[in-house]
């Protein structure tokens, strides 16, 4: 009988080292990796449009580049009332230092709550699925933002971001693989840690970490 542990959302460290036992007793890869790195973050943020615009910031640029934009975002709109984000010209958005495409981003994200057509506050009564079609729905929301704001926001437990440039090198790496997989290859290659995928993240975050020589997150 399948006796795999059903975990209906990661709230605590406690549940990491519960979802971490379970997969390590399944794969001993992983076991391997988690004698490397120990214990991962817990990587939750209060869910919310400020996180949300926090993770446009932060795609695609050095964290200390985003920081500096972040703080300009914060000055110029917090406390992030989306129908004042939605109002707000194009020169308040450069002006923080944002490109084209994350202003535009922002903006439809603004937008989209101010008038109605994205609920945040009900994302928890949605399956994965479907929560990633609603964040989606907003231009410039790509499958990334939506799975990484729904693992770290609400804690689900098998989300699995295949596109994820760390993820994937993670990956590589432990399976000693020729080249770096496909989107397409994480999905079969994580089969097997259903339904805990979001805390084999964690982990292989971590262990991306490590093969990259950088601090513990």
């Amino acid at each position: 009988m399948d006796r795999r542990l059903d975990m209906k959302t990661i709230e605590t460290d406690t549940d990491v080292a519960a979802g971490i036992a379970e997969l390590i007793g399944r794969d001993p890869v992983l076991g391997d990796v988690y004698r490397v790195t120990g214990q991962p973050a817990l990587r939750r943020s209060p869910p919310g449009l400020p996180t949300l615009l926090h993770m446009i910031t932060e795609q695609m640029i050095s964290l200390q580049a985003a920081a500096a934009i972040w703080q300009r975002v914060e000055a110029a709109f917090a406390p992030f009332d989306p129908h004042a984000m939605a109002a707000a010209p194009d020169k308040t958005y450069r002006a923080c230092g944002l490109s084209g495409p994350k202003l535009r981003t922002m903006r439809a994200l603004a937008t989209a709550i101010a008038e109605g057509h994205l609920h945040l506050d009900r994302l928890d009564a949605m399956n994965d699925a479907a929560a990633c079609a609603h964040l989606t729905a907003v231009k410039g929301i790509g499958d990334w933002t939506a799975q990484v704001y729904l693992l770290a926001c609400h804690g689900r437990p098998d989300i699995w971001p295949a596109a994820d440039l760390a993820l994937q090198v993670a990956v590589q790496d432990v399976h000693a693989l020729d080249s770096r997989p496909s989107a397409t290859d994480m999905q079969r290659l994580a089969e097997d840690w259903r339904p805990l995928r979001a805390i084999a993240a964690r982990l292989l975050w971590a262990h991306y970490r490590v093969i990259k020589g950088l601090p513990p997150k």
